[in-house]
């Protein structure tokens, strides 16, 4: 790569035709609280211990605010008002918030521009708004109008990217650093690499391009040392967009130390919703047995560890039980370890197994609520939002509209007020103390929409302001919209969400033989629409709020709305028809192993063990499979995620679809010299599809193109002499063909 004359050739790519064609109890065993867990408040200092501590000065703001790279601002038509602090949670304030753009217009709200509003009349184009503190000034991307599915562009090489149409602009940013000396005509941007870029490890180029009809999909291009990142083992564990994640409930994952084991044995509860043993030193102990690398896993998401009640609560009816607090989501002292999941010892020492072996290590973490027994809440008893509503009815479990941010989610679990900052400050520095103490890699939010959007914009502040250089990623769970969604989604924020709508279309167009492909294609789209073209939502297989995707699959238990928690506690959930069941399993994991977004399995799914909700999906594992079908569903995930983490096109490529109708879905991810192409096929029937493409696009597939990949083993690929390429596309199945892993 040259430093100092880097260009950027843009020339004209189009798609001519693709056609596709047929062929509580008090019990001896219970472990006691000891002075230190009673002593323990909800803001804890941070011991000595902490990892990393020589990271925690402070460096110029200049630098501070150059690690992270900003996500774009979008804009429409009208006046929108924005935080500074969403897109640079480290500048509370700044001198200044400048543009030369004529078609924005900026207005601060508050005197440090912490607040402003931006006004424009322009519907698609690509632009910066710089931030300045003294003579420094970083800038953040404007994105206007919509994004034209139509349009798109990506880097084939290091110094060309391709378009389907001519751009009319364009904005190349190194970090968040607009890169100033760019040139743009009909089909090609000329720019220069500021020669930092020689000093970092890893940073990145982002390319954002519009015209009249849309915006385009925007580049990424990670870097190492100036240089372009080929090659998929010049990644780091770090690296967010070549992220496996693997979803584990801690007491119902392996039993590593048999001493911590105590069950509550009370009558009141049903062994199915009590403790099984589970724990931390279980999960070190299958680090090192190899099984998330065979898996082809890099992030170990677990479920909450902070202690939770020693008694029964809850309350289910038919059975009758009451529940023990085996999941982690009860937590009675936010900043202890439950001595049934272990020591503060053996959780540094599964960390440090973790990352010795690749690993990262994301921490469930719970804000919304404590158990009502919490020395916190009989301390601050007001802390609390209130359990009846003005009309009288009890405030839980109502989840949307205007009571969503002070509903209980049950009686015994109290919603903290957060929006008052002497509750947020207290629990957002709870949450800090485990990354402050542990090296935890990052966390997952439980029940974000149930909590103010300050609570979020202050723990990202203290955590990047303090921690300036850990790497520390953060996913959330909201159900809802994308606009919903995505509006978590921002520097100052949350860096990703679980994508719960890819989710649902993709099991329902999978399993509903009267949906159409087309459907799930257009939920894809938007959302790439929504959170750009090099997102990191989570794509998932299941979690524990769910039934296992297989029996609904296979059919033994049915999509709809229904009690599909009762059936679990009534009868044995299995799969129904085997072949179909295990064949969509394979198929929803094709898609999230291939679209834009990383990866998620949640533990069982990973051999397609069945089950109804909450609990019958939290049986304890047993890490073997019980027939030809689940070794068959073992290699298959292991196949998929060990591609998706070698392929650099699936992890850093653009995303274009090349045909779709009812049935059948062909996509492209393309990066540099890396191609891949896939092929989905909802139907019990074999297809061969055919796709022509302009000579420009037939040039850009190679010849080379081979099967990594296909349900059936026997899928082929080969072009034509017409500009085309012919490929299979298996029954119930998919075809993943790549030129280089």
């Amino acid at each position: 790569m040259k430093f100092k004359s880097l260009s950027i050739s843009v020339l004209a790519l189009s798609l001519l035709v693709v056609s596709c064609g047929a062929g509580d109890n008090k019990d001896k065993n219970k472990p006691q609280k000891d002075a230190e867990s009673t002593a323990q408040t909800v803001n804890p200092a941070v011991d000595d211990a902490t990892p990393g501590e020589e990271e925690q000065v402070q460096p110029k703001e200049f630098e501070l605010g150059n690690k992270d790279l900003v996500m774009p601002l979008h804009v429409k038509v009208g006046t929108t008002t924005h935080y500074l602090t969403d897109y640079y949670p480290q500048w509370s304030g700044a001198d200044k918030v400048t543009t030369d753009d004529e078609r924005l217009s900026l207005v601060p709200l508050k005197d440090d521009w912490s607040e402003f509003s931006v006004t424009t009349r322009a519907k698609n184009f690509v632009s910066t708004i710089d931030v300045w503190h003294g003579e420094s000034k970083l800038s953040i991307v404007v994105l206007g109008g919509e994004r034209n599915k139509d349009n798109f562009m990506s880097a084939f090489n290091t110094d060309k990217v391709c378009a389907n149409k001519s751009v009319g602009e364009a904005v190349v940013m190194w970090q968040n650093q607009r890169v100033e000396s760019v040139e743009v005509d009909d089909d090609r941007i000329y720019y220069t690499l500021p020669e930092a870029a020689k000093d970092y490890k890893r940073s990145y180029v982002r390319i954002f391009a519009a015209k009249e009809d849309g915006r385009f999909n925007d580049v990424l291009i990670p870097l190492d040392k100036g240089y372009k990142v080929s090659y998929a083992n010049e990644l780091m564990r770090q690296d967010k967009h070549s992220q496996v994640l693997y979803s584990l409930m801690i007491d119902r994952f392996n039993n590593g130390n048999k001493s911590n084991d105590w069950k509550l044995n009370s009558p009141e509860v049903l062994d199915k919703v009590d403790y099984q043993g589970g724990d931390i030193a279980g999960i070190t102990e299958k680090i090192n047995d190899g099984f998330f690398t065979r898996l082809g896993i890099s992030t170990i998401w677990i479920s909450p560890i902070t202690q939770n009640p020693y008694d029964a609560w809850g309350q289910n009816v038919n059975p009758d039980t009451k529940f023990s607090g085996y999941h982690g989501y009860w937590p009675i002292y936010s900043t202890v370890v439950d001595k049934r999941f272990g020591t503060d010892e053996e959780l540094r020492t599964m960390l440090a197994t973790a990352h010795d072996n690749g690993h990262n290590v994301i921490l469930d973490y719970v804000a919304n609520h404590l158990h009502i027994n919490s020395p916190v809440l009989q301390e601050h008893p007001d802390w609390t939002t209130e359990l009846y509503l003005p009309d009288g009815r009890k405030n839980i479990g109502q989840w949307d509209g205007e009571t969503r941010l002070t509903t209980w989610f049950d009686e015994h679990i109290p919603t903290l007020d957060l929006e008052r900052r002497e509750v947020c400050d207290p629990m957002t520095d709870s949450a800090l103390y485990w990354v402050r103490n542990f090296d935890f890699d990052g966390y997952r939010h439980d029940a974000c929409k149930h909590i103010p959007l300050d609570y979020w914009r202050m723990l990202t502040h203290k955590m990047k302001s303090t921690m300036p250089n850990r790497d520390i990623w953060q996913i959330g769970e909201t159900y809802g919209d994308t606009e919903l969604i995505g509006s978590y989604v921002k520097s100052g924020m949350i860096d990703a969400q679980f994508d719960f709508n890819v989710y649902h279309d993709s099991r329902d167009i999978i399993i509903d033989e009267s949906r159409s492909m087309l459907d799930l294609v257009r939920t894809i789209e938007l959302s790439e629409a929504a959170y750009g073209s090099h997102h990191t939502m989570g794509n998932i297989t299941g979690n524990h709020d769910k039934p296992r995707f297989i029996s609904l699959a296979g059919g033994d238990m049915a999509l709809g709305w229904y009690d599909d928690k009762a059936e679990g506690w009534h009868r044995e959930v299995g799969v129904g028809d085997m072949d179909k069941g295990y064949a969509r399993m394979k198929l929803l994991k094709a898609i999230i192993s291939t679209i834009p977004g990383v990866p998620c399995v949640y533990q069982g799914d990973e051999y397609g063990v069945p089950g109804a909700n909450d609990p019958d999906n939290r049986d304890m594992m047993t890490f073997k499979a019980e027939n030809e079908y689940q070794e068959r569903e073992l290699q298959a995930t292991s196949e998929l995620f060990n591609l998706r983490r070698s392929s650099m096109a699936l992890m850093y490529g653009n995303f274009k679809t090349l045909y779709a109708d009812d049935d059948i879905w062909v996509f492209m991810r393309h990066y540099m010299d890396d191609v891949a192409i896939v092929a989905i096929n909802i139907r019990g029937e074999d297809r061969v599809c055919n796709l022509k493409l302009d000579n420009f696009l037939f040039q850009v597939i190679p010849s080379n193109m081979t099967t990594a990949l296909s349900s059936n083993g026997t899928a082929k690929i080969h072009r034509h002499q017409d500009y085309g390429v012919k490929m299979d596309v298996p029954a119930y199945g998919y075809a993943i063909y790549v030129n280089r892993m």
